[in-house]
């Protein structure tokens, strides 16, 4: 058959049309691959999949493919991507998760790990399982003579309990907050860790969920909280019920956004410097530690950078990229990462993104104060940001040289990732911009930022002209 390997494998990730780029002998060479290229023969690897029709399917196939070449699959069946990182943390083992996580329900897709919850990359060793399961794909899956075994554990009562150590919610006031799991593997998730679906105590928290079936063809919206039309329901029940807050997860639960009381938004650039400023505070009140490493992406808002600094912590500005802030984080020891995108990092969680953990600091923040989530969020919002705008040009490398030109008189730049373009600061305004290409997609991904709106505005549209020119 013929496989297109440079468009299902992706920077970080495999992902595809399920029984078009994707199919069970694919999903067999990418695990015989997968065993071969991180030497996991006689070593055990685990398996986990989301709710997707096709995803149990591939599960088997990648187990097949691993069995085949001497690795013991250790299955966990239906789980959260983040609940496979904890299963890979808290063994110390390879796992690999079946999901395609916010994408159409036509889609589908595996996340890899190395032991450890680490990320693997494609220039971290996923290119090279791309091109092991080439060569598995055309001349056959050889046996090894002991090929490996199978077993099933649930590691859901025990990520729930993980979870709870790490963020204590027993003393919080109580709090009405509205759920909507999309669908999703939150449905599964949140009853463990937030109430007593897993056998843990009760908290103070009375859930209003929303679309906790777990239904991979997401009949009630799209599981990608990062769309504003897929949060209008989550809003409108806040309101209507009179919560406290409301969260929103997406389809492999691994992010999470947050909603206030009168059904606002709190950015996640907000969500970061909030929860940076909480880990600082504890990790600091440990004293066991000279100097802490928080991580930011340069797309966040320049309130995470400020938070961090005021909270006597070093900063560090990245790239947007999930396995390089996992592999960042283990470089610098770093305390917590935060990305523009909904994804939050913990060196206690192995360096591994965590939704649900991000949102228990949020509702541990809240749940200690007497003020609104509103108010609370108000502090760690000050600016004025676009949000990322995408747009489709047939020239990325031409529209970008637009932009160098006609701000080069009168901003700097740097090239960390894309062009970050600041202007300079008079009477205490400023503005900056990035631009940068998808690795995927003909796009162009714009986000700006300025202590005035009126400058945010024009900025914006003065680039997003210049870009669709």
């Amino acid at each position: 058959m013929s496989v297109n390997w440079d468009a299902i494998v992706k920077t970080y990730d495999v992902r595809g049309l399920v029984n078009v780029d994707l199919t069970e002998d694919v999903v067999e060479a990418l695990a015989a691959g997968f065993i071969d290229e991180l030497g996991l023969a006689g070593e055990s690897v685990i398996v986990g999949h989301d709710m997707r029709d096709s995803s149990p399917l591939f599960a088997a196939a990648f187990a097949r493919g691993a069995q085949k070449r001497g690795a013991n699959v250790i299955s966990i069946g239906l789980c959260s991507t983040d609940e496979s990182y904890f299963a890979s943390g808290s063994m110390n083992l390879a796992a690999a998760m079946f999901t395609a996580s916010h994408n159409p329900a036509t889609y589908n897709g595996i996340k890899f790990s190395r032991a450890g919850a680490r990320g693997i990359s494609l220039d971290t060793g996923l290119a090279a399982i791309r091109d092991r399961a080439k060569d598995f794909l055309s001349h056959g899956i050889t046996e090894v003579n002991t090929p490996g075994s199978y077993s099933t554990q649930d590691v859901l009562a025990d990520y729930a309990a993980y979870l709870r150590k790490l963020v204590d919610l027993s003393g919080v006031k109580p709090m009405r907050i509205v759920v909507d799991a999309a669908n999703g593997m939150g449905g599964l998730t949140v009853p463990a860790v937030l109430s007593t679906a897993a056998g843990l105590a009760k908290l103070p928290i009375e859930i209003i969920d929303m679309y906790f079936e777990l239904d991979g063809t997401f009949p009630n919206h799209e599981a990608n909280p990062l769309e504003p039309a897929n949060l209008v329901d989550l809003q409108k029940a806040v309101v209507a019920h009179k919560a406290d807050l409301g969260l929103a997860f997406d389809g492999d639960a691994d992010r999470c956004f947050v909603i206030d009381e009168n059904g606002d938004p709190v950015t996640p650039s907000a969500v970061a410097a909030m929860v940076a400023r909480r880990e600082i505070a504890r990790v600091r009140a440990l004293g066991t530690e000279s100097e802490i490493t928080v991580l930011y992406n340069l797309i966040t808002s320049k309130v995470v950078a400020e938070v961090i600094e005021t909270d006597g912590a070093k900063g560090e500005r990245t790239k947007v990229g999930h396995s390089l802030i996992k592999d960042r984080m283990a470089d610098t020891n770093a305390i917590f990462g935060g990305e523009h995108s909904a994804h939050y990092y913990f060196r206690d969680f192995w360096g591994a993104d965590n939704g649900m953990l991000a949102a228990m600091h949020v509702l541990a923040e809240f749940g200690s104060q007497p003020e609104s989530l509103s108010a609370i969020a108000k502090q760690y919002n000050p600016y004025f940001l676009s949000g990322e705008i995408n747009s489709k040009v047939q020239d990325v490398a031409a529209a970008k040289n637009r932009v160098e030109e006609a701000f080069a008189a009168r901003a700097t730049f740097d090239h960390l990732d894309g062009i970050t373009v600041s202007g300079s600061e008079e009477n205490g305004d400023w503005w900056w911009f990035n631009v940068r290409a998808s690795n995927t997609e003909p796009l162009l991904r714009l986000n700006v930022e300025s202590n005035d709106q009126a400058s945010m505005e024009a900025i914006r549209d003065e680039v997003l002209g210049l870009i669709l020119r």
